[in-house]
């Protein structure tokens, strides 16, 4: 069979039909769609016919075991029928309720479409009718035929229905094996009696080894159980089958796993360690670092990942185990994610990273000492794993965080320390670390009823100000609430919408950071006529620190957003090893985007929001929710450019002031001739910076010479109409500005968030949109130097210091054709440095 187009409609020629012959059936469904050819009518009779003849021997053999099993209702046959290749199958019908044929589902595969009937005892016939009704040329009073041909002329096959047939998730998510029990979520017909054919199930179930969860939806014309059986399992009983209408993978909430008995618990927990493999302590892996309440490793699924030595605590007298529960909670999360789906999955677990622990905190939730030396502290629990294993690459993740936030973005004796810690301020510092900080909880339930002004009035908490830290705030996509006693309960934030527990840093004074950095699973909140509470099932599932009596239990907030971030950031570091901390940070944050609900809550409706609107949703919701795929994506994708490079920002004149030094110019690598053809296609350049700061705080002004920071770092693009030379020029001069913002190098409308904006810390993204013709003229971007302490404060003699950034450049061309990637992998030029 050979096949044209037309552009709109697909035409068939088979062998001995011309192409005038195939014909189109009106009505049903609408709109263009493929002719059906007109068949051979006594070959395709036959065919359909024979396939029919085996059907009846399938069906007469499953009458009787059902008759054996002592069914009494429901018997009968599922029947698959599929359409030929790109042909629409009239699957209703298929249907005749007054006869109790069902069509059970419809899918569409591999081009063809199929549907799943229930034929009942003896009703094989009314599709040997259709048969016969085929061959009859009769036609009724209108002409039209009566032989059923628009339905017999799409099918290709009909056969008894297999287990696959009765899938309707998606491919991905049938199980691999044949053999290993997992969980299914099993649509039951209503036959009869709802309770009865209910019964039955559970009966035949049971007595095939099977396991049926407690408890089951019911809608109209579905009842929807939970069973836990093997693939092998469902196909060994055709009546079992035969009383099914569909198959999906359950979509658990943490509230399903955590009210199971301890001992179902433990069940799932034994089936999720025989699928998991865990990296050796010997072996060169990332290790997620927590500074914590400390973590129980009794945990199964925590011990392989975390070795006794990598236990650590501040005051040896506090011990190294986890009374509270908080530091277990986050150690699940840091390892596997949100538990919810993984004990439910059916293939292999493969950590990449392990685990280390420092207890910050004692049970009673104080440290003993005034809150200033809680800086201290922090400094002292990064040196112990440091101490005993200085070899093991590791990011640090750190959930404590003041109750107030009472800084309101200026720097404190804590997320100084912090600040000091990542660029390792130290004399001889030559060791960068990579921490990620939780931007602190908005944990007032009465103050969730006005969510998402809750939200704005609670500024990110002492340390998480902090500019060299990767701060987390939470989103959320949990609003399935269900559970004992949450009737009349809703969700609080919207699917994709930020948490009610994150805080923002909407209430800080502008120059202060853009926090926090990035958004992540945290949780929901629900409420009702009376009040807010936080649920189960808009949690997320982790390792409880009690494991002989549970194996599982909730958490939520920003908390445990922060363990995700620092899983993410390992598997960053896992991927490609020798990346600096400064570059996952960067990576990190380039992945990210923001939901469709957060530009819906926080942009106006209009096409090109103002520079401030995008700035305060940076406030809210940081760049977005980052993407592994993306982050990774970065780095092995020839239409992104990762640098990491180090500039010295200043030195000592002639005239004994200290001036600026070094910027650096990256020709950017895009095929300028490729681009200029594809004219006013849109696209995208996204740009990232990251670089650590040295700390000086005081309270002695922003942008006096008593700055916070030791230097700054910028970055812009040239212009349509800039030569290198003037772009030089231009960047030069933007350099030479002490203010906090350069104020001559002036704004690009192509920005999102703009010059003015996006240079707040350590951290800086911004996102232009264009033409394709418009980004091949802007070639180069420059890195340069601003003013910061180190210049203004020459007698400290830090001037001279070089410093390291990290630059991710990515272009975005949706829908087009041209191989850009090829042309870009033989331009990238990184570029030298040069002197302003």
């Amino acid at each position: 069979m050979a096949n044209g187009n037309d552009g709109r409609n697909r035409h068939f020629i088979l062998e001995g039909v011309t192409e005038t012959e195939a014909y189109r059936y009106p009505g049903g469904g609408g709109g263009d769609r493929p002719d059906i050819p007109a068949r051979d009518r006594q070959s395709h009779a036959t065919a359909l016919q024979g396939q029919l003849d085996a059907l009846r021997e399938i069906a007469e053999t499953t009458g009787d075991a059902q008759r054996d099993a002592g069914m009494e209702e429901g018997l009968g046959l599922q029947v698959e029928f599929e359409s030929f290749p790109e042909l629409e199958l009239a699957f209703e019908s298929l249907a005749r309720e007054n006869q109790g044929i069902e069509l059970l589902n419809v899918r569409h595969e591999e081009g063809t479409t199929r549907a799943t009937v229930f034929v009942p005892d003896g009703k094989l016939d009314h599709f040997e009718n259709l048969i016969v009704a085929y061959l009859d040329r009769h036609k009724d009073s209108r002409d039209r035929p009566r032989d059923n041909r628009r339905l017999l002329d799409a099918i290709q096959q009909i056969r008894a229905a297999s287990l696959r047939a009765l899938w309707t998730d998606d491919d991905d998510a049938f199980p691999t094996g044949d053999t290993e029990p997992v969980w299914w979520e099993v649509w039951l017909p209503i036959r009869g009696n709802r309770q009865a054919t209910n019964d039955a199930f559970r009966e035949r179930a049971g007595l095939q080894g099977m396991r049926v969860a407690k408890g089951d939806l019911r809608f109209p014309e579905r009842t929807v159980l939970l069973a836990r059986a093997s693939v092998e399992q469902l196909r060994a009983s055709m009546v079992t089958l035969n009383n099914i209408a569909e198959l999906r993978r359950p979509k658990e909430t943490a509230e399903f796993f955590d009210s199971l008995h301890a001992s179902e618990q433990l069940e799932w927990l034994e089936d999720l360690l025989a699928r998991t493999r865990y990296p050796d302590s010997d072996e060169d892996v990332p290790y997620v670092c927590l500074l914590d309440t400390g973590v129980n490793r009794g945990h199964p699924l925590l011990s392989p990942a975390l070795a006794d030595d990598d236990l650590h605590t501040v005051e040896p007298g506090w011990g190294t185990d986890d009374v509270d529960g908080h530091g277990t909670e986050m150690a699940g999360l840091a390892l596997a994610g949100n538990l919810t789906e993984v004990p439910a999955g059916s293939g292999p677990v493969d950590f990449g990273h392990r685990l280390e622990s420092v207890k910050l905190l004692p049970h009673d939730g104080a440290t003993g000492t005034d809150p200033q030396h809680h800086g201290y502290l922090t400094i002292e629990a990064a040196a112990r794993p440091e101490i005993t294993a200085p070899s093991h690459r590791r990011v640090f993740g750190m959930t404590v965080t003041a109750r107030d936030n009472r800084d309101q973005g200026r720097p404190s004796a804590w997320s100084s320390a912090l600040d000091a810690l990542a660029a390792d301020s130290s004399e001889h510092g030559s060791h960068p670390r990579l921490l990620v900080v939780s931007a602190g909880n908005v944990n007032d339930p009465m103050a969730w009823r006005n969510y998402p002004a809750s939200n704005d009035s609670d500024g990110v908490h002492d340390p998480a100000q902090a500019w060299n830290v990767l701060t987390v705030g939470a989103c959320t996509d949990l609003v399935r609430v269900t559970g004992p006693g949450t009737r009349g309960y809703a969700p609080i934030a919207p699917k994709g919408g930020l948490s009610p527990y994150s805080t923002t840093s909407l209430p800080w004074e502008r120059h202060w950071p853009l926090k926090p950095d990035i958004v992540l699973e945290g949780g929901n909140a629900a409420s009702d006529s009376l009040g807010a509470v936080p649920i189960p099932s808009l949690s997320l599932l982790t390792t409880s620190h009690r494991p002989a009596e549970r194996s599982f239990t909730t958490t939520h907030a920003t908390s445990a957003s922060t363990a995700l971030a620092a899983r993410l950031a390992a598997r960053v570091m896992e991927a490609y090893p020798g990346l600096w901390p400064e570059t996952v940070r960067g990576l990190i944050v380039h992945s990210a985007e923001w939901t469709d609900a957060m530009k819906d809550a926080y942009l106006p409706a209009s096409q090109n929001p103002p520079k401030g609107d995008y700035q305060k949703l940076l406030r809210r919701c940081g760049f977005g929710v980052p993407n592994l795929d993306r982050a990774l994506w970065s780095v092995a994708n020839s239409l992104a450019m990762v640098v990491e490079e180090t500039l010295v920002p200043f030195e000592r004149g002639e005239s004994g002031r200290v001036v600026t030094r070094d910027m650096q110019i990256h020709n950017l690598p895009w095929p300028q001739e490729s681009l200029e053809e594809l004219g006013n296609t849109p696209v995208e350049m996204r740009v990232t910076l990251s670089y650590f700061i040295e700390p000086n705080p005081s309270r002695r002004g922003v942008r006096s010479r008593y700055r916070y920071e030791s230097h700054g770092l910028r970055y812009d693009v040239k212009r349509p109409l800039e030569t290198i030379d003037s772009f030089r020029g231009r960047i030069s001069a933007a350099a030479r500005d002490d203010e906090y913002a350069s104020s001559t190098s002036g704004d690009d409308p192509a920005w999102l968030i703009g010059t003015q904006n996006r240079h707040r810390g350590s951290l800086h993204g911004d996102i232009w949109r264009g033409t394709a013709a418009d980004l091949a003229s802007r070639g180069a971007i420059a890195v340069y130097p601003t003013a910061g302490w180190w210049k203004t404060r020459s007698a400290l003699g830090h001037y001279d210091r070089a410093v390291r950034y990290s630059l991710v450049v990515s272009i975005r061309a949706p829908d087009v054709d041209v191989d850009l990637y090829a042309e870009v992998a033989n331009q990238i030029d990184i570029g030298v440095p040069v002197e302003i």
